[in-house]
C-alpha cells in the first residue's frame, strides 16, 4: 500500500560523450603513469616545479585517451542600475571532444559557423562586423599548454599552500618569459601535494593573437574520477569590459561542462563480471510458469521494450544520468500526486534526468525525464510538483506511444546523431489537453495551497524567454508551457524583494560526476542573501567545487558514518528486544 511522502526537508527542494578508443582497455590503463621525477620526497621549490611540469605532460597524454561530451553555455550580459549586469543574449554548443586529435568538438546540433584559430573562443567574422563564439576556443581551456609547459617557457613563482575542498595544494603564479612564443598561459595553477597533479588554473593566454580576435579570461577545474586519475570538469570563463574591434564593449559569461568519460562502460561492465552461470539441473520457475501472452499483454509488453531502448541508448550516448538519488526524489512527489488523486497507474512511473542545461522536459513511455537546467532552477518542491504534474498528465491523457522505437536498429545511433535523431515534442493540442489535467491533479495534491511559487517560476521564465532564448527552447522535449494557468496564482514579480525566489541561478541543484554520469544533489546550505543582486535567476555563476580525492563506492569518512548509524540502530533495536 502506497503512502503520501513528504518530501520539503530533501536537499534537493530547499531554496538556496562517446567513448574514445583507449576506453575499452582494462581501467588501470587509463591511470597516468609514474614518472622518475616522482620517486622520493619534494623537500624544495624547485623539486616541486619539475614534479607539476612533468606531471602536466602526462596529463596532456591521458587527455588524448578520451572523447568526452562537452557543453558551453554562454550569457551576453549589459550594465543595470539595478541589478549590477542582466544577460541579453544566450549561445549554446554541445558536443563531444575528440581529444586525440587535439582541440576537436564535433558538435551534436548540426552545422555551426565560425572558424577555430588556436586560443581564440570568440572571433569576428570578415565582413559582418559581428563577433562569433567558438566552441573550441572553450575546449582549448582544459589545457594550460600542450607545446611547452616547462622552465624554457615560464618564470615559476611559490606563492603559498592551499586546500580546495579537502585537496591541499601547492600555489604557483606562472608568467610566460619572452619571447616563448604565442599562447602561453599566464596566471595561477594549484597541483595537489600528492602526486602533484595540477587540478586548478585561473588566467588567460597571451599574447593577443591578432586585431579580430580575443584572448579570454577563464577558471579551468580537474576531478579525481578513479584513482590518480584527474579529468577536466569544469571552465568558468568571464569577461566584463573587453573592448571590442569596433569600439563597443564584450560583457559575457560562461559555463562550460564535461562529462561522458567512461561512456563505453556505461555501469554495464561491472554487471558482466557479476554475471554467474547456473548450474543445468536447476529448475527454472519462470519457465514453468510461462504462458501465453494476449494481444494486449504483448502490445503493453512492446511499448515497454521501446521505452527500455531509448532510455538505454540516450543513456549510452551519454544524454541521460544513470538512475540514481535524483530520480527518488522526483518519484516521491509523483507518489504524492498520484496518492491524493487516487491513481494506480500501471506499469510503474519513473523518473530520469536529461544531462543537458537546457531547460525542458519530456516524457518516453511510463517515464518522465526533466533536464538538469530545468532541476537546477525550479526554486521548491511545488515548482517541482508543478513540473511533474505536466508529464504525468502527458501519460494519463496523451498515452504518448513508443511504437516506432521497439525496432533495436531504430535507435542505434551515435552520440553526435542523437538529439537529431531523437524527438519527444508534443503537438500544441497534446500539451493543451495536459495542462488541464495537471491543474486538475494539483488542485487534488498537498501542493495546491503553494502554487504561487511555481507561478513566479512561469512568470520568471517568461520575462526571460526574449534574452535567453538558447537556454529555454528545447532540444529533445517539450518547453515549460504552464503559465497561464499558474500565474494567476502568484504575485508580481519583484526584483528587489529579498525573499521572492523566483528562480535559481544555473548550477544550483545537481552536479554531475564526470566519470560516470551519475547525478547527485548539491549539499550546499541555504546562504541570506544581501541584495538583490544575489538573486540572479537562470545566471552563469562561477564554480567553486569542493575537491575530494576518489574514494571507492562504499569507502570514505561518508561510508563509514554510515555504517556506524546502522550499526548504532542494530545496537538500539537489540536493546529493545531484551
Amino acid at each position: 500500500m502506497r503512502i503520501w511522502k513528504n518530501v520539503l526537508t530533501l536537499t534537493l527542494l530547499g531554496v538556496a560523450a562517446g567513448s574514445a578508443a583507449a576506453q575499452s582497455q582494462p581501467a588501470n590503463q587509463t591511470q597516468p603513469q609514474s614518472t622518475p621525477a616522482a620517486a622520493g620526497p619534494v623537500v624544495t621549490v624547485d623539486q616541486a616545479i619539475d614534479r607539476i611540469t612533468a606531471r602536466e605532460r602526462e596529463q596532456i597524454a591521458t587527455f588524448r585517451r578520451f572523447s568526452p561530451i562537452i557543453e558551453t553555455y554562454i550569457q551576453e550580459m549589459k550594465s543595470d542600475k539595478d541589478m549590477g549586469a542582466v544577460p541579453v543574449k544566450d549561445h549554446y554548443f554541445l558536443g563531444q571532444a575528440d581529444l586525440s586529435k587535439g582541440i576537436v568538438d564535433h558538435s551534436m546540433l548540426g552545422a555551426r559557423k565560425g572558424k577555430f584559430d588556436a586560443v581564440n573562443p570568440l572571433v569576428h567574422m570578415s565582413g559582418m562586423f559581428t563577433s562569433s563564439y567558438v566552441p573550441e576556443g572553450f575546449l582549448q581551456m582544459i589545457y594550460i599548454d600542450t607545446t611547452g609547459f616547462d622552465r624554457q617557457h615560464y618564470q615559476f613563482d611559490y606563492v603559498r599552500r592551499e586546500f580546495l575542498g579537502e585537496v591541499r595544494c601547492v600555489v604557483f603564479d606562472v608568467t610566460p618569459l619572452p619571447k616563448s612564443g604565442r599562447g602561453r598561459f599566464k596566471g595561477r595553477v594549484w597541483a595537489e601535494d600528492q602526486n602533484f597533479t595540477i587540478v586548478r588554473f585561473n588566467g588567460v593566454y597571451t599574447p593577443i593573437a591578432g586585431i579580430n580576435s580575443f584572448n579570454l579570461h577563464f577558471d579551468s577545474w580537474r576531478t579525481n574520477v578513479q584513482p590518480g586519475l584527474w579529468l577536466p570538469s569544469y571552465v568558468y570563463s568571464q569577461e566584463s569590459d573587453l573592448k571590442e574591434f569596433l569600439g563597443g564593449n564584450i560583457r559575457f559569461k560562461s559555463q562550460t561542462r564535461l562529462w561522458g568519460y567512461d561512456l563505453k562502460n556505461v555501469g554495464h561492465q561491472s554487471e558482466f563480471t557479476e554475471l554467474t552461470v547456473e548450474s543445468p539441473t536447476i529448475n527454472d520457475e519462470a519457465v514453468q510458469q510461462s504462458q501465453d501472452r494476449s494481444p494486449i499483454e504483448a502490445e503493453r509488453e512492446w511499448q515497454h521494450q521501446a521505452e527500455i531502448n531509448v532510455l538505454d541508448r540516450l543513456q549510452r550516448t551519454g544524454l541521460l544520468a544513470p538512475p540514481g538519488e535524483v530520480d527518488k526524489v522526483m518519484e516521491t512527489v509523483i507518489n504524492n500526486l498520484e496518492v491524493t488523486n487516487n491513481l494506480d497507474i500501471q506499469p510503474e512511473v519513473k523518473c530520469r534526468v536529461l544531462l543537458t542545461g537546457t531547460i525542458e522536459m519530456f516524457t518516453i513511455g511510463h517515464t518522465i525525464v526533466l533536464s538538469r537546467g530545468l532541476l537546477d532552477a525550479l526554486p521548491d518542491e511545488a515548482s517541482l510538483a508543478s513540473m511533474l504534474a505536466q508529464e504525468l498528465a502527458d501519460i494519463i491523457v496523451t498515452k504518448p506511444s513508443t511504437d516506432q522505437w521497439g525496432f533495436n536498429d531504430t535507435t542505434n545511433v551515435s552520440t553526435t546523431e542523437a538529439l537529431s535523431h531523437f524527438s519527444f515534442k508534443d503537438t500544441p493540442a497534446e500539451v493543451q489537453l495536459a495542462n488541464a489535467k495537471a491543474l486538475e491533479l494539483l488542485k487534488n495534491s498537498p501542493y495546491k495551497d503553494k502554487l504561487s511559487s511555481a507561478g513566479l517560476f512561469m512568470k520568471q521564465l517568461d520575462a526571460e524567454s526574449k534574452s535567453l532564448p538558447a537556454l529555454i527552447n528545447p532540444r529533445l522535449g517539450n518547453r515549460v508551457q504552464f503559465g497561464d494557468q499558474l500565474a494567476s496564482t502568484a504575485p508580481n514579480l519583484d526584483v528587489n524583494k529579498l525573499d521572492q525566489i523566483s528562480a535559481l541561478p544555473i548550477g544550483a541543484r545537481i552536479k554531475v560526476d564526470p566519470w560516470s554520469d551519475h547525478v547527485e544533489l548539491v549539499k550546499a546550505k541555504p546562504v541570506p542573501l544581501l541584495s538583490a543582486r544575489e538573486k540572479m535567476p537562470f545566471e552563469v555563476t562561477p564554480f567553486m567545487p569542493f575537491l575530494t580525492r576518489y574514494q571507492k563506492p562504499g569507502e570514505g569518512p561518508a561510508a563509514d558514518a554510515q555504517k556506524a548509524d546502522v550499526a548504532k540502530k542494530d545496537s538500539q533495536q537489540q536493546s529493545q528486544q531484551q
